[in-house]
């Protein structure tokens, strides 16, 4: 007489108050947080965006209209909402402006993908169709683009203090951009036909008792 092996149950160990979900409940849930995240930094876009008063656990406030750093204060524990923080934050260190701007876009293209999961269309079908759009984008990108010189100061100002607009020194924007470009053509590097720039070549001392209208650039 031949005796089998029982099979193997998983035991899914859960702490207190969490639930599981699997399917459609699933994608729904994981969509939705990530959306509500969207729509706490959506109103602090564009210049009439509105600033947030964030008090932490220690009750210290915090004001401000910049998408990371509202993400940054906010405790957010659910998987999928904390990837809306996650392309925040890889906005902000790639490019360094238009985190808000990548959360809103990235909810909205959530919100119409749900919408094709309800008409069941599989999500890998819906993923290569975001594939090819962004691909197309890119593409549109590169045509309407204006080519503009490294070593062009003014032009590379008016994009520093575009990036400081959202910022709590954006009324001392003009002159830290003087300031930050200033400090980035001195380290940047000639590699080819490109500049290359190794932020780490540039120090930040802080001086605590002085204003943002103190503040000076001076080389090693």
């Amino acid at each position: 007489m031949a005796w089998s092996k029982p099979s193997a149950v998983p035991v899914l160990i859960l702490k207190e108050g969490s639930s599981r979900s699997r399917g459609r409940d699933a994608q729904h849930s994981n969509i939705m947080a990530a959306r509500i995240v969207a729509e706490t930094v959506k109103s602090a876009l564009g210049p009439k965006g509105m600033d947030k008063m964030l008090v932490d656990s220690l009750g210290d406030v915090t004001i401000t209209s910049d998408g990371r750093t509202i993400l940054d204060e906010m405790e957010v524990e659910h998987p999928a909402a904390k990837m809306m923080v996650e392309v925040a934050k890889t906005q902000d260190e790639e490019v360094g402006d238009g985190t808000t701007t990548s959360v809103i876009v990235a909810g909205e293209l959530l919100g119409k993908a749900e919408d094709l999961i309800n008409k069941n269309i599989h999500p890998s079908v819906i993923i290569e169709g975001y594939g090819k759009a962004a691909e197309k984008a890119l593409e549109t990108l590169e045509k309407i683009a204006i080519p503009v010189e490294p070593t062009d100061k003014e032009f590379l100002k008016k994009v520093a203090m575009t990036s400081m607009a959202s910022k709590i020194v954006s009324e001392n924007k003009e002159q830290l951009a003087e300031i930050a470009v200033e400090a980035v053509l001195n380290v940047a590097q000639k590699v080819g036909d490109e500049y290359r720039v190794d932020l780490d070549d540039i120090m930040v001392e802080k001086k605590p008792g002085e204003s943002i209208t103190d503040t000076k650039p001076s080389r090693a």
